[in-house]
């Protein structure tokens, strides 16, 4: 799963080395930044020292685990496990060079996208259930982690893509400071349920270069049902706005390749059009008209969906089309089936 040798990494990054930045990302600039060479955020905070601080302060939280809204508490630096049954360490399900993103994601040569174990969410209808509830994976340090980054790099990747990153931000944090030092230099996407922290969001500010959270749900109840978490439609909202307070709206620079902002995701889901109606006008009203939002069709019941009769069919087409329609109308330019 890992190339390179994981001792080397960890010594560079111990001593703040300088980077190395590949040929081929020299001259890529970022969105409307037009003749400005883009830098990566955490690249900028490695070579201030800010990123070694940083990661100090978020390993810290292991002890008292409240990396996410249900603040669990449990000692995760002893091993102990709270609601999403991860320990201290990382677990990786997988990493490959994704072309089933967004396109301002892929590019030409894909995302390069990490599958982390184990979810502070475990949706009733999540398609990945194998990985998020079962924990499927292998353990990894962060000095692998940090090769793998690495790794995805090399072959071209426009991005490293952290899937499900919430409860694991500690290990990413450490692997990002050792891949960091060996010259890692692409853009930092973290690909989240929108179940986060803001405690934990304000400490990766300056680190993450695309923030891309799902909206699941506005209404307390289906939040409630499906997520085990009423809270989540108060939680998103901040979450959503403290992330685009960080990096703003998507910014796209040459080839089509997004090197900045944030990206919303919304599942259309069976017999909710007015709360995904609601998700429209809270993210025009209250965040901006130019987000970048992925209205996304293919829900299919899957996990423990049969167990709630009202998710368990597809979405109609009709279904999926109102919900484009709404946000034309409603003024969100940026919107679609991305």
């Amino acid at each position: 799963m890992v190339e390179g040798n994981p001792i080397d990494v960890k010594e560079r990054a111990n001593r703040n080395a300088p980077f190395f930045r590949p040929a081929f990302f020299a001259d890529r600039s970022c969105g409307s930044m037009v003749n400005v060479k883009f830098v990566a955020a955490y690249r900028s905070a490695f070579e201030r020292g800010v990123l070694r601080e940083r990661v100090e302060a978020i390993e810290a939280m292991l002890a008292s685990c409240e990396l996410c809204p249900r603040a669990c508490r449990a000692d995760r630096a002893r091993g102990e496990t709270g609601f999403c049954e991860a320990d201290g360490g990382l677990s990786v399900s997988s990493t490959f060079a994704h072309f089933g993103e967004e396109a301002p994601l892929v590019g030409r040569n894909g995302s390069g996208t990490i599958f982390f174990s184990r979810c502070n969410l475990c949706c009733v209808f999540c398609q990945n259930h194998d990985i998020s509830d079962l924990g499927e994976g292998t353990h990894v340090a962060p000095e692998d982690l940090a090769v793998m980054m690495l790794a995805l790099e090399r072959r071209g990747c426009h991005n490293i893509n952290l899937v499900t990153p919430t409860h694991q931000v500690p290990g990413i944090a450490r692997a990002l400071l050792f891949a960091a030092a060996e010259g890692l230099s692409v853009p930092l996407v973290f690909n989240c349920g929108g179940y986060e922290s803001l405690s934990v969001l304000r400490l990766l500010d300056g680190l993450v270069d695309i923030y891309m959270p799902d909206v699941k749900f506005m209404d307390p109840e289906p939040a409630r049902l499906y997520l085990d978490a009423p809270d989540y439609p108060g939680v998103v909202r901040e979450v959503v706005k403290e992330m685009h307070r960080q990096v703003g709206d998507l910014a796209i620079g040459p080839e089509g390749v997004a090197r900045r902002g944030m990206l919303v995701r919304h599942l259309v889901m069976p017999g909710l059009e007015e709360d995904t109606r609601r998700i429209l006008d809270f993210v025009k009203d209250g965040v901006s008209a130019d987000t970048f939002v992925n209205i996304m069709s293919q829900y299919r019941p899957c996990h423990r969906a049969f167990e709630h009769p009202a998710i368990a069919r597809r979405p109609t087409r009709e279904e999926h089309l109102s919900a484009l329609a709404y946000a034309s109308v409603i003024g969100l330019r940026r919107a679609g089936p991305h």
